[in-house]
C-alpha cells in the first residue's frame, strides 16, 4: 500500500449517494412488438399503436409512441424508443397498446385499450429480451395477447448511417393498379432470429419507387459489426395488412459501402417461390442503394483507447485564511492518522486520472503564498521548488511534495486562480499545434475561498475553453462559496467581463463539505462526471478524429467520406 493509499484508508467507506448527481451510464435503444392481441374491429383486425410511458414524481407522462400498423394483431413496429439509462436510479415505464379509429384520438373509448404493461427499464435492460402478457384494466390478462421489448445499448464506437434506396422494374401485384411498395431491412442475429431495424414509406401505384432517404445507428443496423448479415425484403402494401410479397435479397453493411456515386450498388429482388418454379426467372426487379453517408460519433472512450493521455495538474491555495498549518484546527493541517480535506480531494480524484496517463508524472502547483529564497507573494510556483520541471511522480510523489513544501512557505494571499489558469491555458494550446487528439488536460484548483481576482478568472477561463483543457474547483472548509458557483456554468452561459462566452462549459464546482461523510469515489464521481463530455466536444469543434480509431479511417469525423 502506498502512501495515497495510507492516507486514504481513514476516510469513511459511507458513501452519501444522495450527494452524487446522477451520471448516465449510456443511450438503451427499445423497439416493440406484439403477439396475438385483440381483435376490437367488427370487419378488419386491430391497428394497433404503442405508447410508451415514464413516471416521473408518481406521475406517468407519454414519452414517445411507434406508428400505427394497419389490420395486423402481430405488429412488429419498426419505431425505436432512445432513452437515456441510470444504473443507480430505478426508472419506471408502462407500455400502453391502443387500437387506433381513424384521428380519433387515444383513449377516448374503453374498447380502444389492447392492454398494458409496467415494467423498469433496468429489467429490459438485464434481459435484452423482454417478453410480457398484455394486462387490460384491473389486472385482467388480455387474452394471450404479449409484448416483446428488445434492448440494446448504443455503444461508444458508434455512429449512424443514412442510406437513400429506390428501385426498379418491381412486380406488379395489383390487378387494376401497380404495387404500392414499401422496403424493410431486417438484422439477422447470432442466434439467427431477425430483428426489424427499419421500415419505408409506401409509394403508392408506383413499379420504380424512390423510398425517402432515412438514417439508423450503426448499432441497430448491424451491432457495428460489418460483416453481420442483413435481409431486405419488398412488399406490395395492402390497406388490410395482407401485404404481397415482392421480392428479398441478403447484404452485409461492407458491402454497401461500395456504392458510389459513379457505381451503385445493386440487389436482385428476388421471389425463391418464382425462381424454383420459373426456369427463365431471372428477379422480381433490381433494388439500388443511390447513397450512404456514415456519421461517424465518437466517445471518450474511442479518444482513450485511439492513445489521448489525460494529462492531471493540481493547484493549491496556500492562502493565510487556511490557517497555520501547525495548528490542528488549519485546513493544512498534517495529521499522521487522517488525511486533511486537500489531501482527501486530491487524491480522489488524482488516483483515477492517473490511470490515463501513461507517464505517471502530474504537475503540482501552488498559489497566495510568500516563497523561498526571496519569500515574495506567488500565484503559480512549483511545490517542488524546480521552476523547470514541476512534475512529481504519481500521486504519491505530490503527497510528498506537498508536505515537505508546507514548513518551507509562508502562508499569505490573496486567492488569484487566474495566472495558473492562464499558464494551463498556454500549455495546453501547444497541443494545437500537433494537430491530433494526443494529449487533453484536467486541472484541479483546491481552494479554501472564493476568489479574489474574479474579472480576470472569468476572462482566464474564457480563454482556457478554447484549448484541450478542463477545470475542476473543489471548495475546501467551510466559506460561503456561493459565489464559486458562477464559474460553473450549469446555471447559465459563464461570460467573460466584456461579455464574451465560453466556447464550451469546461468548469465544475462543488463544496468538499457536500462530500464529507461520503467515500472518496462519490467525490471523483461528482467532479469528473463532465469530463467526458468535455473531452468530446472539444475534438469534435476541432474535427480531430481518435489518433487509431476503431472507425474506418477513410471516414471524417463528421461522417462523410474524404
Amino acid at each position: 500500500m502506498n502512501d495515497a493509499q495510507e492516507l486514504m484508508s481513514g476516510t469513511s467507506p459511507a458513501a452519501a449517494l444522495s450527494t452524487v448527481p446522477s451520471a448516465c451510464v449510456s443511450k438503451v435503444e427499445l423497439r416493440v412488438s406484439c403477439k396475438s392481441l385483440l381483435d376490437r374491429d367488427t370487419l378488419n383486425k386491430s391497428d394497433p399503436c404503442v405508447i410508451i410511458m415514464v413516471q416521473a414524481q408518481g406521475q406517468w407522462t407519454e414519452l414517445d409512441r411507434t406508428e400505427v400498423i394497419k389490420s395486423n394483431l402481430h405488429p412488429v413496429f419498426s419505431k425505436v424508443f432512445t432513452l437515456d439509462y441510470y444504473f443507480e436510479e430505478v426508472q419506471k415505464l408502462r407500455f400502453e397498446v391502443y387500437d387506433i379509429h381513424g384521428t380519433h384520438s387515444i383513449g377516448t373509448r374503453d374498447d380502444d385499450f389492447l392492454g398494458g404493461v409496467e415494467c423498469t427499464l433496468g429489467q429490459i435492460v438485464a434481459q435484452k429480451k423482454m417478453v410480457k402478457p398484455l394486462l387490460l384494466k384491473y389486472g385482467k390478462y388480455a387474452g394471450k395477447s404479449t409484448i416483446t421489448v428488445h434492448a440494446e445499448e448504443i455503444s461508444g464506437n458508434n455512429g449512424y448511417v443514412e442510406f437513400s434506396f429506390s428501385a426498379k422494374k418491381l412486380d406488379d401485384k395489383d390487378l387494376f393498379s401497380k404495387s404500392d411498395p414499401f422496403l424493410e431491412i431486417y438484422r439477422i442475429n447470432d442466434d439467427n432470429t431477425e430483428q426489424l431495424v427499419h421500415r419505408t414509406e409506401v409509394i403508392k401505384n408506383n413499379l420504380n419507387p424512390i423510398w425517402e432517404p432515412f438514417k439508423v445507428s450503426l448499432s441497430s443496423l448491424c451491432s457495428c459489426d460489418e460483416d453481420k448479415k442483413l435481409k431486405c425484403l419488398v412488399w406490395d402494401y395492402d390497406s388490410r395488412g395482407k401485404h404481397d410479397f415482392i421480392g428479398e435479397f441478403y447484404t452485409t453493411f461492407r458491402e454497401m459501402q461500395k456504392t458510389t456515386e459513379e457505381e451503385k450498388v445493386t440487389w436482385d429482388c428476388v421471389n425463391p417461390k418464382y425462381k424454383s418454379k420459373k426456369r427463365n426467372y431471372k428477379n422480381s426487379g433490381l433494388v439500388i442503394l443511390n447513397e450512404l453517408k456514415l456519421h461517424r460519433v465518437y466517445s471518450f472512450l474511442d479518444y482513450i483507447m485511439g492513445g489521448c493521455q489525460i494529462h492531471f495538474t493540481v493547484a493549491i491555495d496556500f492562502t493565510a485564511s487556511n490557517g497555520d498549518p501547525r495548528n490542528s484546527c488549519s485546513l493544512h493541517y498534517i495529521n499522521p492518522y487522517q488525511p486533511n480535506e486537500y489531501l482527501k480531494a486530491l487524491i480522489a480524484v488524482g488516483e483515477i486520472c492517473q490511470d490515463y496517463d501513461s507517464d505517471k508524472r502530474f504537475s503540482a502547483l501552488g498559489f497566495g503564498a510568500r516563497i523561498p529564497p526571496n519569500y515574495e507573494v506567488s500565484h503559480d510556483f512549483a511545490i517542488n521548488f524546480n521552476p523547470d520541471d514541476d512534475e512529481c511522480e504519481e500521486i504519491q510523489g505530490v503527497v510528498e511534495a506537498y508536505q515537505t513544501c508546507l514548513p518551507k512557505i509562508q502562508l499569505y494571499g490573496p486567492t488569484n486562480v487566474a495566472p495558473i489558469i492562464s499558464r494551463l491555458a498556454k500549455v495546453a494550446a501547444r497541443e494545437e499545434t500537433t494537430k491530433d487528439a494526443s494529449r487533453y488536460h484536467i486541472l484541479l484548483i483546491l481552494t479554501d475561498g472564493v476568489v479574489t481576482d474574479m474579472a480576470d478568472t472569468r476572462e482566464a477561463i474564457v480563454r482556457a475553453s478554447y484549448q484541450p483543457l478542463s477545470i475542476i474547483i473543489v471548495g475546501v472548509g467551510n466559506a460561503d462559496f456561493t459565489d464559486m458557483q458562477i464559474l460553473d456554468g450549469d446555471d447559465g452561459v459563464l461570460r467573460s467581463p466584456k461579455g464574451e462566452p465560453v466556447l464550451r462549459d469546461i468548469v465544475q464546482f462543488v463544496p468538499f463539505r457536500d462530500f464529507k461523510t461520503a467515500s472518496p469515489a462519490a467525490l471523483a464521481k461528482c467532479v469528473l462526471a463532465e469530463v467526458p463530455k468535455q473531452v468530446v466536444e472539444y475534438y469534435s469543434h476541432k474535427g480531430f478524429a481518435p489518433m487509431c480509431p476503431i472507425a474506418d479511417p477513410s471516414y471524417s469525423i463528421s461522417g462523410t467520406p474524404e
